[in-house]
């Protein structure tokens, strides 16, 4: 099953939002500028012009698992934000498993061969984007 719109894939830090969306069709995954956060109303707001802007159908979030498969201690605070995020768009919000998307993200942008520095700020987009491209493979099966 094709989703049918724009998914918008957010990877929800303590410091900063990854970013990615989706094109038109669900097929491709491009990494967006990432949310330096500043409070969580000031958060969802940004995040609610850019699902109308991008027109988003679909809201996608990392669920912040252990490596067991249980709910970490994030979850109750990204189910809250999903929660007030939904509120403000009216965009269904998905969870999707988000383990290992960022040691993914590191270990790639390590291999690339970037600077320190410049792998920091691209980490959360990048991770933002596996969780994104997951999402997508998953839906073609």
């Amino acid at each position: 099953m094709i989703h049918e719109g724009r998914i918008l894939a957010l990877d929800l830090g303590k410091r900063r939002i990854g970013l990615a969306i989706s094109d038109e069709l669900g097929i491709t995954a491009q990494g967006l500028e990432t949310l330096e956060r500043v409070r969580v109303r000031e958060d969802i707001a940004k995040l609610a012009q850019l699902v109308r802007e991008k027109n988003v159908s679909l809201i996608l979030m990392g669920n912040p698992e252990n490596m067991s498969g249980r709910e970490g201690r994030q979850s109750d605070y990204a189910r809250d934000f999903a929660d007030r995020l939904h509120a403000a768009t009216d965009v269904d919000v998905t969870f999707w498993d988000e383990r290992l998307t960022t040691v993914e993200a590191q270990r790639v942008l390590r291999e690339s061969g970037i600077s320190r520095q410049k792998r920091t700020r691209a980490v959360d987009r990048l991770a933002a984007v596996i969780l994104l491209e997951s999402y997508l493979d998953s839906l073609r099966v």
